[in-house]
């Protein structure tokens, strides 16, 4: 285990997000601009890609990072039975969930860590149509366009606010950290479908525990110390395929469920593989 996530045990994990949360909303330039630069050249963000290539036309740091990108900067996989890939960054893991008997299944994180549907999404009865489903866990890096998009056309159901940690989840902390995305902060989408339900897990970090949708505005935080439920049933709230979701206030990952016969996984998909939005994730049964 390395030095920073060991140092993630002990640190205050929502006092240091909130600080960091108040840098990346400052409107002094001085400052919003230096954090733009930083991130900029260290990450090697294209900003060719971007509907404001300028980085000086930000108003905030915040604004930079959750930028949108020109109409044709993605375009969705062309086979319309294409189950696509939710966001650019690189595939953590991905493949099927391994049942265990008791309604639940178990997700693999890394090599000796894995967590289980239930402990994901807070609720053992919601994780048992994925229990022998597949999964897809997307990181973005500083880097990447932070927008998550639909994989597939839904109805939304319900988010889930799952108070939690956040630890870092670079390489070594997902390595390390026992079932880090069961214990991160998180929101859970579920969705209804053609073809069954679909979650979508917006995990958050360490710096980064911001979460926006496109149906309710901000949603992580408020920090919550209690599981917080929003019913979203007859509400209408339907999102097509490709259409933007929700986005992160800094980067992280996002966890993708599918139930059992629902799609096959595309068979080119391996860990850290990179991966951009709209690119083919699995084939629509």
């Amino acid at each position: 285990m390395g030095l920073v996530t060991t140092l993630t045990y002990v640190l205050p994990h929502r006092l240091l997000s909130s600080l960091a949360r108040r840098l990346a909303y400052s409107r002094n330039r001085a400052v919003k601009q230096w954090l733009i630069d930083i991130v900029t050249r260290k990450f090697g963000v294209d900003l060719s890609e971007a509907a404001e290539p300028d980085p000086r036309a930000y108003p905030t740091f915040n604004a930079f990072f959750t930028r949108a990108l020109k109409p044709d900067a993605r375009l969705p996989d062309p086979d319309p039975r294409s189950l696509l890939m939710p966001a650019d960054g690189h595939i953590s893991q991905c493949g099927p969930i391994e049942p265990l008997g008791n309604g639940d299944g178990r997700i693999f994180q890394a090599k000796g860590q894995s967590f289980t549907a239930a402990e994901l999404l807070g609720d053992a009865d919601a994780a048992a149509p994925f229990a022998d489903g597949l999964f897809a866990t997307v990181y973005l890096s500083p880097r990447d366009y932070h927008r998550v998009h639909m994989p597939w056309a839904g109805t939304l159901r319900e988010t889930v606010h799952v108070p939690g940690r956040l630890f870092s989840v670079g390489t070594d902390a997902v390595a390390s950290v026992p079932g880090l995305f069961a214990r991160n902060e998180r929101l859970v989408c579920h969705f209804d479908t053609d073809f069954g339900p679909m979650c979508l897990v917006m995990v958050g970090a360490l710096l980064v525990s911001g979460v926006e949708t496109v149906w309710s505005g901000v949603e992580i935080p408020a920090y919550g110390d209690r599981i917080a439920r929003k019913d979203y049933r007859g509400q209408g709230i339907a999102l097509d395929r490709f259409a933007e979701m929700a986005r992160f206030n800094y980067g992280s990952t996002v966890i993708v469920l599918l139930p059992k016969h629902a799609a096959a996984l595309s068979s080119d998909l391996r860990p850290e593989l990179p991966v951009r939005l709209g690119q083919r994730l699995a084939g629509v049964n």
